[in-house]
């Protein structure tokens, strides 16, 4: 199975999947980012897009990835990564479906204030990131449109995300 933890950038998808790998058993992580890295390593460079998602070959490379990982180790994979445009979606969702791969699909949620208090207070990445606050309006459209009725909402405005990821994990074991 897949458990995907989509939402914009900055809500905490990465911190809220390690934990959640914690607390599912024979579970593993895998960033479909890092499938992006990959295609962004190609050189001469892949067409520019903006966005390594609008390249073709990544929503299928990121089906097979997932399909591989999963043919060779069993168990879970908890996936976190933004994906707002529908289309791209549903590619990815029906790709996982064509190989019999159950997928829970999460999206963390956070209003618009804390969304900004959490990229403003990023130590990590840097506070303010430009590329984060890039995001949430197309993540407020997503969220309006369609991404809130394709997913579980987990609100994680006045969460941890400890408690983010049990009540994840909690909804997987249901």
């Amino acid at each position: 199975m897949i458990v995907w933890l989509n939402g914009t950038h900055g809500v905490g998808k990465t911190t809220t999947s390690a934990l959640v790998q914690q607390l599912i058993p024979d579970s593993r992580v895998l960033d479909a980012e890092k499938v992006g890295e990959t295609l962004m390593d190609i050189s001469p460079g892949l067409p520019s897009t903006g966005n390594f998602q609008h390249w073709p070959p990544w929503r299928p490379l990121v089906v097979e990835t997932a399909r591989h990982v999963l043919d060779y180790t069993g168990g879970t994979l908890v996936m976190p990564m933004t994906v707002l445009v529908e289309e791209y979606w549903r590619e990815i969702s029906a790709g996982l479906a064509r190989h019999g791969i159950p997928v829970r699909h999460f999206v963390l949620h956070a209003d618009r204030d804390t969304l900004r208090g959490r990229i403003d207070g990023d130590m990590v990445l840097g506070p303010g990131s430009p590329f984060r606050l890039q995001y949430l309006e197309p993540y407020a459209e997503a969220a309006r449109t369609w991404l809130h009725a394709e997913a579980e909402v987990v609100d994680t405005t006045h969460l941890t995300p400890t408690q983010t990821a049990q009540q994840i994990a909690a909804a997987v074991r249901n």
